[in-house]
């Protein structure tokens, strides 16, 4: 059924005609009502105005779409395109051209849109990376032109000096194997070496060397009741090692004294392996939440500045995760705590 949505140019100058040569027809029979002369109208009106009508269209109209649609692709036309533009084009009616366009529109706003926002994410990445860069290189500054001063030779001041100079130094090699890290995961670079382990006891071994910390502010770090049965998956070892340390070393910052940081280990579908870690410390406002996993993102820039770390443990842990084809989340809520959660291959 032929509809005004999806009438082709050929369909649009038919009907046209037909409407133009059907009156004129009638017209003449009751002027003159012998047949053959009303057969040659109708048969000269319709092929004239339809020829017109096909003619304006394609060589007016679908011209200006058809240089429309260089403009979109913008490109010379390859020969699929002409053959294209000459045959196919012409038969769309003017309602899929449309649908065409704001198809293309859409997806060009939607590529701006990203290109602004990672714009702003490469200015906001770089103002963070000098920051983050300047904080320990002024500090070594600082500390060697005052020893140059004078002070090499004072007992007093000499070592400590050195010390903290050392202390930064490491800060900054930390901070660029950090980046250099990253680099890797994200290109693919750095090869994972999956095997199968208790992720349990990986869990525990992580507490043991987090212990010191959990114990200034004496925090318990459990495993949750019922999880305690070992569940066995295939993952680089190390690596997930580095984000289970991580993440504990997160809550045991942010929790609360006397608390409790707790793990819990969930078979899903006997394919994936789901590891939480919660806290009950203060929380994270919700604004926060989608923005964590991003690098050098701190929730409150100067209290995580002076406690350490490079901004960068986060997205270390989510690349990493990623990496083994898993996702990784966080919920919180303000005064509650928070649980970060994330996902690996079970062993099946």
């Amino acid at each position: 059924m032929v509809t005004t949505k999806n009438t082709s140019p050929k369909q649009l100058a038919f009907f046209t005609s037909l409407a133009l040569s059907v009156p004129i027809a009638l017209g003449i029979y009751i002027i003159k009502p012998v047949w053959w002369v009303v057969l040659l109208v109708f048969i000269l009106v319709f092929s004239g105005s339809y020829g017109l009508f096909l003619y304006t269209l394609q060589n007016f109209i679908y011209r200006k779409i058809k240089l429309i649609y260089k403009l979109i692709y913008n490109t010379k036309a390859t020969k699929r395109e002409e053959f294209y533009y000459s045959n196919i084009l012409p038969q769309k009616s003017i309602d899929e051209v449309r649908e065409d366009v704001e198809a293309w529109a859409k997806q060009k706003k939607f590529e701006i849109d990203s290109l602004k926002q990672n714009e702003n994410f490469r200015k906001e990445f770089l103002q963070n990376l000098s920051h983050e860069l300047k904080t320990p290189v002024f500090a070594i500054q600082g500390y060697v032109d005052t020893l140059l001063d004078g002070a090499l030779h004072n007992n007093e001041v000499n070592k400590p000096f050195l010390q903290k100079t050392s202390h930064n130094i490491n800060r900054l090699i930390n901070l660029l194997d950090d980046l250099d890290q990253i680099s890797q995961l994200e290109t693919g670079a750095l090869k994972l070496k999956t095997e199968p382990f208790v992720i349990q006891h990986l869990y525990k071994e992580a507490v043991d060397e987090l212990q010191f910390k959990a114990s200034e502010k004496n925090i318990s770090c459990l495993i949750k009741k019922g999880c305690e049965d070992a569940v066995t998956v295939v993952a680089d070892k190390e690596k997930i090692r580095q984000v289970l340390i991580n993440l504990l070393a997160n809550a045991i910052k942010y929790g609360r004294a006397n608390g409790i940081v707790e793990a819990s280990f969930y078979i899903i579908e006997g394919q994936t392996v789901l590891i939480e870690i919660s806290d009950d410390g203060g929380g994270i406002a919700e604004e926060h939440l989608p923005r964590l996993f991003e690098r050098f993102y701190r929730v409150d820039i100067g209290r995580s500045r002076n406690e350490g770390g490079s901004g960068l443990g986060l997205a270390i842990c989510k690349h990493i995760i990623e990496a083994h084809g898993q996702s990784i989340h966080v919920r919180s809520k303000l005064n509650v705590g928070t649980s970060v959660g994330f996902g690996l291959p079970a062993k099946i």
